[in-house]
């Protein structure tokens, strides 16, 4: 019979999705020669070629393809199995570290910790590691954390056998300009009335695109005056009169000091971005995942509502 090591098979897989064996290595904190051992001992023990020579880089051979889409089974049993006997020997006293982005924190994540303290029987211990959107699958992925909550935008397809995603919230994205601009309290307020403003937004990443995306979708291509990423700066700007800003609904709740910004709901237009919650396929089962699973959902009804 075939001898499958797991061990040597997460090493296969990682090098599938790192693409290439020095990179492999540093997600595996191993070095590119170990890793190259255990590839070269897993192909004799499967008796199948494995990796192929592709220039200075190395390829997945069909039969690795194969081995992955059992593997991959393999390794969900695996996260239901370790996620059954954590409940058993634990119960709901488990630890689970999110990955969360930074509006996410005290938007989802800090009200669910607290929902969860305010009932009866005792929950898990939550422990937060702030990401980026796009890096909360790479942590998933790698074990680091135990739920990540991300963008739908970054989030793996529904094929992708590594992960279980759960759609969380659809938050609105509202507008941001200086208090006295002459559109801060212009009825009926659109998008396309602010395309010769001055914008302000990140120069790369997620809400780069985001921004982009909304504004194209409303006829025009908005003109980066600023760039910053964190809501602080942005709307700091704004009330300075530097520029306006799409802003999600989770980040105004969360940056009310800021007297000086018009916060305008965009109802003609009414644009969103989709928040989601993933595992590793297997593990929402496990009693503390889905524990805080089912509070970050009370939490995200609840903002829902509000919106």
């Amino acid at each position: 019979m075939t001898e499958w090591d797991v061990k040597k098979l997460r090493i296969l897989r990682t090098l599938r999705d790192r693409g290439t064996v020095t990179a492999t290595a540093e997600a595996l904190r191993m070095t590119p020669s170990a890793v190259s051992q255990q590839l070269t001992n897993l192909a004799g023990q499967l008796g199948v070629t494995l990796l192929e020579a592709q220039g200075r880089r190395v390829r997945l051979t069909d039969a690795a393809h194969l081995v992955l889409r059992h593997a991959e089974a393999v390794f969900a049993q695996l996260e239901r199995a370790d996620a059954e006997l954590t409940g058993y020997l634990r119960g709901e006293a488990g630890q689970v570290r999110v990955g969360a982005f930074s509006t996410a924190v005290p938007a989802l994540v800090v009200p669910a910790v607290r929902l969860m303290r305010d009932e009866d029987r005792p929950g898990p211990e939550v422990r937060v590691h702030e990401a980026e959107a796009a890096q909360a699958y790479e942590l998933l992925s790698a074990g680091d954390v135990d739920l990540a909550l991300s963008l739908a935008a970054h989030a793996p397809t529904a094929r992708d056998p590594r992960f279980t995603v759960l759609p969380l919230l659809a938050d609105p994205l509202d507008v941001a300009l200086p208090v006295d601009h002459p559109l801060a309290r212009a009825p009926g307020l659109r998008l396309a009335d602010l395309a010769g403003e001055p914008w302000i937004f990140g120069g790369s990443g997620p809400w780069s695109r985001i921004t982009t995306t909304v504004c194209e979708a409303a006829g025009f291509v908005p003109e980066q005056a600023h760039s910053a990423s964190g809501w602080t700066a942005i709307l700091a700007m704004v009330e300075a009169g530097m520029g306006v800003a799409l802003v999600p609904r989770m980040a105004a709740a969360s940056e009310r000091a800021h007297g000086g910004v018009a916060v305008r709901v965009l109802e003609a237009d009414r644009p969103r971005r989709h928040v989601v919650a993933a595992v590793r396929r297997g593990a929402e089962r496990g009693p503390a995942v889905a524990r805080v699973l089912a509070a970050l959902r009370r939490v995200a009804e609840t903002t829902a509502q509000r919106d």
